[in-house]
C-alpha cells in the first residue's frame, strides 16, 4: 500500500484534527526540525499519537532535519516588491556567510524554495545588493539558494544532533536528512547516528541538487528510501527539466529495489480549495504508478485550509493508481 504522507503543522495541531485525517487514509508524518527542536513540538506530537491511539492506527514519524541547508535569519514578514533593490548581509538581510564568496554580479538567487527571486547587483565581504526579479511575501527563516553554486556545509547542525539524541523520547521512526550529494554523506550521517543512540533510524535520502541526481548510484546503498524532494531539486535546473530528473531518479529506485518517496506541491492548490486540480490528481497517479512508496503533502497540511480533504484526495488517487497497476500485471 502507498504510503500517504503529511506534514505537522498549525492547521493539524488539534488531536481531532489528527484523527480525521488518520481515518482518511494518512499513514505517516513528517516534522519539519529546519526551525525547532523536537522538544518545542511536544504538544503537538502528544495530540498526533493521542488522534493513532484513538484510531487503531500506527502512523510512522518523519523528522526532517535542517542539514546543509541554506536559510536567512529572522526578519519582520515583508512584501519584496518586482525591481525594488533588497540588501542582504551586513545593514539588510541576515544569510549565511558562506554565500558571498560565491557571490558574482548577476547571479540568481532563490528564496523559499524558488517562490522569491533576486539578481546579485553589488558584491562584498559580508553584504551584497540585490534587484527583486520575482516578488512577494518574505518571512523568516526561508531557504536560499545561490543558481547554479553547489555550496557544502556539515552533514549535521548542532540542532540536528540535539533532535537525534531526543529521537527515541519522540517516536521518532525515520529521519530525512537534506542535500544529499552522495553516499559519503550518508556513511557520515550514520556514524553520527550509531555515536548519538539513533542507529536504529532509517534514514530517507532527500535529492535536491543535480549533483545528488548525478550521484544516485553512490548514495543507494547507504539509504533506506529515497526523497525526490521537487522543490529544491527543481531551484537547481530549468524546471521543465525537472520530471525528467524525477522519472530517470524513479526508474533507478525501482531497478534497485530501492523504496521512493515523492513530495512538493502534490496537491498545492488545495492549501486554498476544497478540491484539487486535473494536473494535481495526475501528479499524483503517475508518481504511484512509477512505483513511488509513498507520496506527501508539506505546506497543504501544515498550514493549509483543508487538511483532511487533501488526505482524502490523496490517499484515493494512490489506491487508484495500485488499482490501474494490479490490472495491469
Amino acid at each position: 500500500m502507498t504510503q500517504i504522507y503529511g506534514t505537522l503543522g498549525p492547521a493539524c495541531a488539534s488531536q481531532e484534527m489528527l484523527e480525521a485525517m488518520l481515518r482518511s487514509g494518512l499513514t505517516g508524518m513528517r516534522l519539519n526540525l529546519s526551525h525547532c527542536d523536537l522538544a518545542d513540538s511536544r504538544e503537538l506530537l502528544d495530540a498526533f499519537w493521542a488522534a493513532a491511539e484513538v484510531t487503531g492506527t500506527h502512523p510512522q514519524l518523519l523528522i526532517d532535519m535542517q542539514g546543509p541547508e541554506l536559510r536567512i535569519g529572522s526578519v519582520a514578514p515583508m512584501e519584496l516588491v518586482d525591481g525594488a533593490e533588497l540588501a542582504l548581509g551586513e545593514g539588510g538581510i541576515k544569510v549565511p556567510a558562506v554565500l558571498f564568496p560565491e557571490m558574482k554580479v548577476g547571479d540568481e538567487l532563490l528564496l523559499d524554495d524558488g517562490k522569491l527571486a533576486l539578481e546579485v547587483l553589488t558584491t562584498g565581504t559580508d553584504r551584497a545588493l540585490t534587484r527583486v526579479v520575482r516578488g512577494g511575501k518574505l518571512t523568516s527563516n526561508k531557504s536560499i539558494k545561490l543558481t547554479g553554486k553547489d555550496i557544502r556545509l556539515p552533514v549535521s547542525t548542532e540542532r540536528d544532533i540535539r533532535n537525534i539524541r531526543q529521537a527515541a523520547d519522540f517516536g521518532v521512526t525515520a529521519l530525512m536528512q537534506p542535500f544529499v550529494h552522495s553516499g559519503e554523506d550518508l556513511v557520515e550521517l550514520r556514524r553520527i547516528l550509531e555515536e548519538n543512540g539513533a542507529g536504529y533510524l532509517e534514514i530517507h535520502a532527500k535529492i535536491e541538487t543535480v549533483e545528488g541526481a548525478h550521484n544516485l548510484d553512490s548514495i543507494l546503498p547507504y539509504a533506506d528510501a529515497i526523497v525526490i524532494a521537487r522543490g529544491d531539486l527543481g531551484n537547481d535546473m530549468p524546471l521543465w527539466q525537472l520530471p525528467a530528473v524525477q522519472k530517470d531518479i524513479s526508474a533507478a529506485c525501482r531497478k534497485a529495489g530501492k523504496p521512493f518517496v515523492v513530495v512538493n506541491q502534490m496537491l498545492a492548490s488545495m492549501e486554498r480549495n476544497p478540491i484539487p486540480t486535473r494536473t494535481e490528481v495526475s501528479d499524483i497517479f503517475n508518481a504511484v504508478a512509477d512505483g513511488a512508496y509513498g507520496v506527501m503533502l508539506t505546506n497543504e497540511t501544515a498550514v493549509g485550509a483543508h487538511p483532511v480533504e487533501a488526505v482524502s484526495c490523496m490517499a484515493r488517487t494512490a489506491a487508484d493508481a495500485e488499482r490501474w497497476l494490479q490490472e495491469r500485471q
